[in-house]
C-alpha cells in the first residue's frame, strides 16, 4: 500500500519482525511485488470487498466500530452491500480496498471540510506528534487553541477539550446541571451513543428519566416540556439544524425561556460549526447560547471536541469531574490550529465556499433526478449539508450500491457534506453523471 504525505508518494515501511501486515491472513499470502497487499486468493472487485466485509464481521460486532459505516447502514438492511473499507483518501476522493477511486460526498460524516490529507493540517499534526503529543503536563497548544476558539466563537469565554461529540455534549449537560443545581433537560437532536441520549438493550430507563425529547421546530411540544420540567429545568439542549434551518421563533422561545428561568441554553454545533459559519449556527443566526459543543470539521477529521461557553456557566466544570487522558493530545489540537489558520486567512472564505459548492451539488442532484425521471427522490437540507430522501428504501439501496460501482459514495438517510475539494467543474459534473446513470440503471433493473 502506498501512502501520500504532502503530495509525495511514499512506499509503505516494512513490517517489524514480529509484526504481521494487516492484509495477511492465515489462508493467504501477499505477493512481494504487490504494493497494495491484496490477498492472492481474492480475485475480482466484489470478492475483494466481500473478503474485507467478512473479516470485519468476524472480529467487529456489526462489522464496523462507527455505526454509520456498517454495511447495513451504508446500503440498507435489504440492500446488497458494496464497498465498506478504504485504503487511503485524498481531497474528496477515497480509494476502496479494491483500489476503486470514489468521489466521497459524505466527507467522513461531516468531519472533513478542507479535504482528506490537507497539506497544512497534516504538516501541523505530524510536527506536533514528532515532538511528543502527550506527557505528564498539559501541552501549550491546549491554552493557545482555547484562546483562539474564544476569539471566533460568539459564546466562548471558557473552553474544555474532549475527544468526541458524544462526550462533549454529555459534559455540557453535566456542566449545566452543576451550574444550576437542577436535573431536567429538554432536548432536540442527535447527541451520540451515551445512555441519556438513547434507548435499547443495556440502557437503563433511569438514565433518561430527566431528559424530555421534543420534535424539531414544534413550539407546542417545547412549551409542554418546559412546563413539565417546571422550576427544575437545568438546560434546553438543541441541535440547531435538523434537516433544515430552525424557525426563528423556536430558537427565540428556547433562549428566552432559559434567560427567564435561569436555565442553560446549549447548542450542539458538531455539524454546523466550521460549516454554516466558522462560529457555527450561533454566528450565522446571531443567537448565542450559554454553552456549545464543537468538533468534526473543527479539526478536519482529527479526533477532538470542545465544550465552550460563558464563564459564569463554564466555571462549574471545575466543580464536577470531567476529564480524559487524551483530551488535550497535541496532534489533534495542532489540527484545530491549522484549520483556524485556513478559516481566518484573508484570501479565503471557507464557509462561503461550502455554501456555494453545496448549492451546486444540490443542483447537480436535482438535474440528475429530473433527467432520469427517478420517482420519489428529492433533495433536502441546507446547502453545506444536504441529503437525499427516497420514498422507496429498496430503490434507495440499489441506487447507493450502483452509484458506488460507478464512482460516487453518497450517504444513506443522512447528510452529504460539501467540502472545498468538491469545488471543481469536473467533480460536480461527475457527481451528476454518476447519479443520473445510477438512477437510470436501477430503474431498468426494477422494470420501471
Amino acid at each position: 500500500m502506498a501512502f501520500n504525505f504532502f503530495g509525495r508518494k511514499q512506499e509503505k515501511a516494512p513490517a517489524a519482525p514480529d509484526e504481521t501486515p494487516e492484509e495477511v491472513t492465515e489462508d493467504s499470502e501477499v505477493d512481494a511485488d504487490d504494493e497494495e497487499g491484496i490477498p492472492e486468493h481474492v480475485g475480482d472487485e466484489d470478492a475483494i470487498l466481500g473478503d474485507w466485509r467478512s473479516r470485519a464481521a468476524a472480529v467487529i460486532p456489526g462489522g464496523a466500530s462507527t455505526g454509520s459505516k456498517r454495511p447495513a447502514a451504508l446500503y440498507g438492511e435489504a440492500g446488497e452491500p458494496g464497498a465498506a473499507h478504504y485504503l487511503r483518501a485524498s481531497g474528496c476522493s477515497l480509494f476502496t480496498a479494491a483500489e476503486q477511486d470514489l468521489i466521497d460526498c459524505t466527507m467522513a460524516l461531516g468531519s472533513v471540510s478542507l479535504g482528506y490529507g490537507d497539506d497544512g493540517v497534516t504538516r501541523a499534526v505530524v510536527n506536533a506528534i514528532a515532538q511528543g503529543p502527550v506527557s505528564g503536563l498539559s501541552h501549550v497548544l491546549e491554552v493557545e487553541i482555547a484562546e483562539r476558539l474564544c476569539d471566533v466563537i460568539p459564546c466562548a469565554e471558557r473552553v474544555r477539550f474532549l475527544k468526541t461529540g458524544a462526550e462533549g455534549v454529555s459534559a455540557a449537560l453535566r456542566i449545566a446541571r452543576a451550574a444550576t443545581g437542577r436535573k431536567h433537560v429538554v432536548a432536540c437532536g442527535y447527541f451520540g451513543w451515551h445512555d441519556w441520549a438513547n434507548e435499547g438493550p443495556g440502557i437503563l430507563p433511569e438514565a433518561r428519566a430527566y431528559v424530555t425529547r421534543v420534535p424539531f421546530n414544534d413550539e407546542a411540544a417545547l412549551d409542554a416540556a418546559i412546563a413539565r420540567a417546571g422550576s427544575d429545568l437545568a438546560a434546553i439542549l438543541l441541535e440547531p439544524v435538523v434537516e433544515a434551518l430552525p424557525s426563528p421563533t423556536w430558537i427565540a422561545k428556547a433562549k428566552a425561556t432559559c434567560e427567564a428561568k435561569g436555565a442553560v441554553l446549549i447548542f450542539d454545533e458538531m455539524k454546523t460549526g466550521f460549516r454554516l459559519a466558522l462560529g457555527g449556527y450561533q454566528q450565522y443566526a446571531g443567537v448565542s447560547p450559554d454553552l456549545a459543543v464543537f468538533g468534526k470539521a473543527m479539526a478536519n477529521g482529527f479526533p477532538v471536541s470542545a465544550v465552550v461557553g460563558r464563564s459564569g456557566v463554564m466555571d462549574a466544570a471545575a466543580t464536577t469531574w470531567i476529564s480524559s487522558t487524551s483530551a488535550s493530545e497535541a496532534g489533534s489540537l495542532a489540527a484545530v490550529g491549522a484549520v483556524l489558520d485556513r478559516y481566518t486567512a484573508d484570501d479565503e472564505d471557507v464557509c462561503a465556499t461550502l455554501w456555494r459548492v453545496g448549492a451546486q451539488m444540490r443542483q447537480s442532484m436535482e438535474q440528475a433526478i429530473a433527467a432520469s425521471q427517478a420517482p420519489g427522490v428529492t433533495v433536502h437540507g441546507v446547502d453545506p449539508m444536504w441529503f437525499l430522501r427516497f420514498e422507496d428504501p429498496v430503490f434507495e439501496s440499489r441506487f447507493l450500491r450502483r452509484a458506488v460501482e460507478l464512482g460516487v459514495l453518497f450517504k444513506r438517510g443522512a447528510y452529504n457534506y460539501a467540502a472545498v475539494p468538491h469545488d471543481s467543474d469536473e467533480v460536480l459534473l461527475e457527481v451528476e453523471r454518476v447519479a443520473s446513470s445510477a438512477f437510470v440503471s436501477v430503474l431498468e433493473e426494477m422494470g420501471e
